[in-house]
Order: C-alpha cells, then sequence, then structure tokens
C-alpha cells in the first residue's frame, strides 16, 4: 500500500495530558504537509488550531474523554463548544458502566443526543474493546449502527489496551454498512497499519505512523 494512501487514512493524533500548543502546532503542520484525515486533539486547542489551519486540515477532537462517564448533558454541551469553535470531527466515548449493567437503551439515547447536535459532521463512537466482552462488542456494534454514528472506534488509548486484528475484524463484520471502523491505540509499526485497513479499518488513530513511514 501506498504511504499516501495510508496518509490520507489517518487521525494524526496527540492527546497526552502534558500536550502544549507548540506540539499541537507541529502537528497540524504536519497533517498538512502529509494530508493526513484530520489531526486530534484535545478540545482546549481546537479554536487555536482552527484558526491556524483554516481549511486546509479537518479538526477532531474528543469528548468525555478518556472514561466516558460524564453525564450525557456534559458531553453534549462539551460537543457545542468544540464544534463551535470550529471542530470537524467528534470523537465520542461511550459510558461503559451503562454497558457493564446492560443499559444498552441509555447508551443508544446518549449516541443519539450527540448525533443531533454534531449534524453535518463525523462522529465517531469509542467503544474501549478492551474492556469489553464479545458480546458487548458485537451489541455495541448494533447500538452504534442505530444511532446513525458515522464511525465505531476501537479504543480511547488510555486504557489497558488498544486496537486489536481480531476487534476491527469483528467490527467490521457486525457494523452496519454505512459506518466505517477506526482503529486506534498501540499501532506501532507500518505493518500493522496496512493490516489494520486490509482488515476494513478506515480510519487509523496513532501518533507515531507519520514518523513510522518516513523511516520506511
Amino acid at each position: 500500500m501506498e504511504k499516501k494512501e495510508i496518509l490520507r487514512k489517518l487521525d494524526h493524533t496527540l492527546l497526552k495530558q502534558t500536550a502544549t500548543w507548540e506540539q499541537i502546532q507541529k502537528i497540524c503542520e504536519e497533517g498538512m504537509e502529509y494530508q493526513t484525515a484530520s489531526v486530534c486533539i484535545p478540545p482546549c486547542y481546537v479554536k487555536r488550531a482552527k484558526e491556524y489551519v483554516g481549511d486546509r486540515l479537518p479538526i477532531c477532537t474528543v469528548i468525555g474523554f478518556p472514561n466516558g462517564n460524564t453525564t450525557m448533558q456534559t458531553k453534549v454541551q462539551e460537543a457545542r463548544e468544540a464544534l463551535a469553535d470550529g471542530a470537524d470531527e467528534i470523537d465520542m466515548v461511550i459510558n461503559l458502566g451503562m454497558v457493564k449493567e446492560g443499559d444498552y437503551s441509555s447508551v443508544y439515547e446518549e449516541i443519539c443526543c450527540l448525533r443531533e447536535v454534531s449534524r453535518g459532521k463525523i462522529l465517531k463512537v469509542i467503544i474501549e474493546t478492551c474492556l469489553l466482552t464479545q458480546e458487548e462488542k458485537i451489541k455495541l456494534c448494533q447500538v452504534v449502527t442505530k444511532a446513525g454514528a458515522d464511525f465505531i472506534k476501537t479504543s480511547t488509548g488510555f486504557a489497558k489496551g488498544g486496537a486489536t486484528f481480531e476487534d476491527v475484524r469483528l467490527l467490521r463484520e457486525h457494523v452496519g454498512e454505512n459506518v466505517k471502523v477506526k482503529a486506534a491505540g498501540g499501532i506501532s509499526s507500518v505493518e500493522d497499519a496496512e493490516k489494520f485497513l486490509a482488515l476494513g479499518a478506515d480510519r487509523l488513530g496513532t501518533s507515531r505512523l507519520i514518523q513510522l513511514l518516513m523511516k520506511s
């Protein structure tokens, strides 16, 4: 697979707690130079980043991140503010406690509320696969599809594990045809990236892929 093709699928990501504006500016410059799908950055930098890149690069940010257990109203307000600041894409974290209780109707309601707020923009739903059973992953594929999200995303990168080949294969098999898959967390080589894409991932979330591609 050509480097350009991989880069077009990349959400060039910097979400660590110590991220500075200088570092955010650098990944924005890299995103524009290498024509990535987006940069994924903390909400506090969205407005500044959008002013910096203009229409040259989509800005993605995270909502309810990384634990997902803020209230639905908080997530909605976070999303509204991020969109007002210029975000083009929203990656929301679901409430995993609801999943463990089997309260999928509340998970569905939350995604629907974020879908309504982000209408016309891309909405990705992070389910944190490393904390789920196979049954829960399959059920969430159905919930995310029904709620009308654009993507289901494997991981925040802040839990005990990231994307696996098995999970990407499973998600691709069970989400609806209108839902895409984003693999994120722990993508440590170009070969991994190529395999995730071959298995059906449409986006990759990682901080190091540009560096790896330039070395290969």
